[in-house]
Parts: structure tokens; sequence; C-alpha cells
């Protein structure tokens, strides 16, 4: 009987340790440091990509809190990442030395620890034109802010304003968005092409992005990285939709990209001139000719296939119509470079991820 109790008393005990893990996990508040920290603190901002599971709790369709999404993540289940694992924000939340994974602000319980190490406020279908949150039904680049403005109130609470201040002024602020704006609202209604051409629309995503980055500046942000539109007519749904019989390459919707970002990296040498006295770093992460590389040759980077998704047909399925009704998932997810018909897989991730790290690093070691 006593050998009975001494069983059941381990079992209780590990399972509690097993949930534990799990819990942190997901919340992302273990930070196992193996790297030298390079900043308290991570906060990012922006679309899908790095979107934790904020939209898990809003009144949208774009949500993937259901498998397949998350089969490859440390739980095997799905978060609210729009992936089959982690995505950007966690590597680099990793890779800073700060934790493993950058929880959702919105809908977790977070604790101070979550909290005073960073979130994401990041919503899978929004950008910088203020109609494709409209449109989407999810929380716009100006709404995430404010919801910065709260948080701010919470890490102060937390810290005192002077700790606070000096939390703010030496985290890394990340920012990508723009995809949605060029797959989404402007090639897939007719609101955009009839007020905006190519360069008319690369302008309107940039006014967004520069009173973005403005704001954030305001608010006490002192290192920021924002990181350009990819080659979105590249990926497999603009290929299916937009890439004719062959599914090549979408031209238009990359070159409202490549204008976009070319006009980016302008406008960040300008908004560090103006806050020149404020010791601002800005690094602009141009990630369209590397990723471009990866798609048009994968076997340079350890994969097979570029132009189809793994979930489905991987032609077109992406959020609710890669769920768990779907017949197929490719049996190698690692040969893929891209998940679902929109987002990379968790591999190409990883490699996309180092190539965003090494870009910021310098800046931040100096």
């Amino acid at each position: 009987m006593k050998l009975l109790r001494i069983t059941l008393a381990f079992y209780l005990l590990l399972c509690a340790i097993q949930h534990g893990i799990a819990q942190d996990l997901t919340q992302g508040q273990s930070a196992k440091k193996t790297t030298k920290q390079l900043a308290p603190a991570l906060i990012t901002f922006g679309d899908s990509i790095i979107d934790p599971a904020n939209n898990n709790v809003q009144k949208t369709i774009i949500k993937c809190n259901f498998l397949p999404y998350g089969m490859d993540f440390v739980t095997h289940r799905p978060t609210g990442r729009f992936c089959n694992g982690r995505i950007p924000t966690d590597f680099l939340a990793s890779k800073l030395g700060i934790k493993e994974l950058l929880p959702a602000y919105f809908g977790t319980n977070l604790t101070n620890q979550d909290l005073i190490t960073g979130v994401s406020f990041a919503s899978g279908g929004t950008g910088f034109d203020p109609l494709t949150p409209k449109i989407a039904s999810v929380i716009s680049m100006p709404e995430q802010l404010e919801k910065f403005k709260e948080y701010q109130g919470k890490v102060r609470s937390i810290l005192g304003e002077r700790k606070a201040a000096e939390l703010f002024s030496k985290s890394v602020y990340g920012v990508i968005a723009g995809s949605d704006d060029v797959a989404n609202t402007y090639f897939a209604t007719p609101f955009r092409k009839s007020q905006y051409d190519s360069s008319q629309y690369a302008d309107l995503m940039l006014q967004g992005a520069s009173s973005f980055l403005e704001q954030l500046i305001q608010l006490g942000a002192r290192k920021i990285a924002i990181v350009g539109v990819p080659p979105i007519g590249c990926v497999p749904s603009q290929r299916t939709l937009g890439g004719g019989i062959l599914r090549g390459c979408a031209p238009v919707h990359n070159e409202i990209a490549r204008l976009y970002n070319a006009r980016l990296a302008v406008e960040v040498e300008k908004i560090k001139k103006r806050h020149q006295s404020q010791n601002i770093v800005l690094v602009f992460a141009d990630i369209y000719d590397f990723l471009y590389d990866m798609i048009e040759h994968p076997t340079k980077y350890g994969f097979e296939v570029s132009n189809k998704g793994c979930c489905g047909t991987g032609l077109l399925e992406v959020s609710v119509l890669c769920n768990p009704l779907t017949p197929t998932v490719c049996t190698d997810v690692s040969k893929h470079v891209f998940w679902d018909s929109y987002h990379p897989t968790e591999k190409a991730y990883s490699i996309l991820s180092e190539y965003i790290f090494q870009k910021l690093v310098t800046y931040l070691e100096n």
C-alpha cells in the first residue's frame, strides 16, 4: 500500500511538472537562455507572419487555432500561429536571449515576467492600408499601438516609472506588415485598384509604415527593426490566383513589393536623420531577395518544394481552408518552403529569422 502511495505521488508530481512545462512553452514564460541576452524584451507589431494567437479572440475568420496548424509545435497542439510550428518572433526572442516563445498580448493569462520580457500585438490579416484590417475584421496597426500604450501602463505598474522607461528604450521592437495590403486588399478587392496604380499604392503603404514608426518612437522605442514585404507574388496562393496556367510568380504583386521596399529603405534613413539626437537604432530588413532565392533555388536551403504548401492541395488552402477535415497534409514538412498557401514552414522561418537576426545583431552589440 505504501509503495502504491509513493508511485501515485510520483505520477502526480510528474504530471504537474509536465503541465507546468507545457504552460510555460505555450505562454512564452520560459527563458531558456543559451545565448547572451541582447535586450530585456522583444515587442512586435504586424500581421500573420508574427501573430502568435491574437486573432484567436477576434471576431474574424482569419484564424488558425485548430489542426493541422501547430502539429509540429513544441506541444503538438494548435496555438494560433499561422504555421506548423514556431514563427519568426519565437526564433528571434530565443536568439536575443530573452525567452523561447513570444506570447500574444490578447486573450492570454500573462504573468508579470511575460509582460516585462515582451509580447506580440500582431494580428493576421492586417496591414498599413487602413482598409486592410477592416476587410478582414482584425486588429489595425493603430489599434495595436493603442494596446501597446495599455501594455506600457501595466509594465509601469510592475517596474515603476524609471525602470519601465529604461526597459522601453532598451527593448527591441519588430514590425512586419504589408503583404496583406498587396495580396488581400489591392488584388483581391476592387476598392483600391480603381483609385491607385501600383506606384501610388506603394506610396499609400509607405505613409502608413512611416506614421507607425514615428508614433512608436514617440512612445519610447529606440531599437526598431522593420521588415520589408517579401516576394508576395511567389507565395503559392498568389501563384494560383495571378500566375497564369503555369503558376509562375505573379509579377504585378512583386512589383508593388519592390517599389514599397525601395521607398521604405529611403524613408527609414529620413526618420533616422529626423531623430538623430535620440540615438535611434532603426534597421530596415529587406527579405525580398533572400526569400526569392529560397523559393527559386529551394535545394540550396535544404528544401524540395517551393511552389505549393503542405496543407491539402497546397494551392489555395490557408486559415479556415486548412483545417482538421483537410484530406491530406504532406508527409515530410521539412521538404517544403511553405506550410499553407501563404505562410512558410517552421524550417523556412528558422532560416529567415537567422537572416533577419544577423541584420539586427551588429546594431545591438555596438
